[in-house]
């Protein structure tokens, strides 16, 4: 398991516990090289002990972790020479400057004086930064500081890069920047493992997905082969007048075709059903209803979202965690 020419990451059996706490019990993870893999799950479920495990600040108490071909445990030296790491908040100096928060991590790395100055100018360019590089990063966005701190992490540019929750709190369009971002680090060969709390930033970057629960894989598929495990996406329909929820049942079900039959929802004057084609399947609900004169006050499509997944996979929800 020390060839570098194996997976990424490779974890197995992974455990950690704090008190009477089992943090990771029994984590298993297999990460190929050159993909974005998804650590998908809620507050409490372990995604961030496990990316602290592997990135060697903290030591688990059981199971074994190869890192870039090299033993978490037994090489945690050699591990860091390899991996960077970007946590959930920004870990930069608003006194300075763009480029003076890369050449401090420069020279915290012993890249030395000159080797720092070059590294944090490419960097700055390659992060589209150079204008705001001489800018102090308190007058940066918070899409400005993410990407900012993800070229902090990639000062010595490590094999594996660990994201952990790398945009909560930020707004649609910086989550965007941050994803342009992370998908330029991986074509250039690049692994990222990638904690989340949302379902559509995994589905808009990840090769695969493992979904943890208490510590422990509940499901590892395809971004894809996870939505379909909980339903895929649906189109719902929100009525204004309760009796004309059968004929809209009966539309929905006309165009949804066979499988899964669509459900009805009386209180909330709602009908919603599985789609395959959700273009097609919302084109033409639409324009049915809108041919056979039935009033609604709410038409569209829906994703799954990390609590569905987690009461299909789990029985409980997201928040119980």
């Amino acid at each position: 398991m020390n060839d570098r020419g194996g997976p990424a990451v490779c974890a197995e059996g992974l455990r950690k516990r704090y008190g009477g706490t089992n943090a990771l019990d029994g984590l298993d993870l297999h990460i190929p090289r050159g993909t974005v893999h998804g650590l998908l799950g809620p507050n409490g479920a372990g995604k961030t002990t496990a990316v602290r495990a592997l990135a060697t600040l903290l030591r688990f108490e059981g199971g074994r972790a190869l890192v870039a071909g090299l033993d978490v445990a037994r090489d945690p030296h050699g591990v860091r020479r390899r991996i960077g790491l970007a946590g959930q908040y920004a870990a930069l100096d608003e006194g300075l400057t763009g480029r003076q928060n890369l050449e401090l991590f420069g020279r915290l790395f012993r890249l030395g004086g000159r080797r720092a100055r070059l590294r944090a100018a490419e960097l700055l360019e390659h992060f589209g930064l150079s204008d705001a590089g001489g800018k102090g990063v308190a007058e940066y966005s918070g899409g400005m500081r993410r990407r900012l701190d993800l070229a902090a992490s990639m000062i010595l540019a490590p094999d594996v890069l660990f994201l952990d929750e790398p945009t909560t709190g930020l707004d649609p369009r910086a989550r965007g920047e941050v994803w342009d971002t992370v998908r330029a680090l991986v074509s250039e060969g690049t692994t990222v493992l990638l904690t989340t709390q949302y379902l559509d930033e995994a589905d808009r970057l990840a090769t695969r997905v493992t979904v943890i629960d208490r510590g422990r894989a509940i499901a590892d598929d395809t971004p894809e082969g996870l939505k379909n495990r909980v339903g895929g996406d649906r189109i719902e329909v929100v009525v204004a007048e309760t009796e004309d929820l059968g004929r809209v049942a009966g539309i929905v079900a006309r165009v949804t075709g066979p499988g899964a039959g669509p459900e009805t929802d009386e209180d909330g004057r709602r009908v919603h059903a599985p789609v395959s084609d959700r273009v097609t399947a919302l084109t033409e609900v639409a324009r049915t209803l809108r041919d056979e004169r039935i009033r609604v006050e709410d038409i569209g499509l829906r994703r799954p979202s990390l609590d569905d997944v987690f009461l299909r996979l789990t029985g409980h929800r997201a928040e119980v965690a």
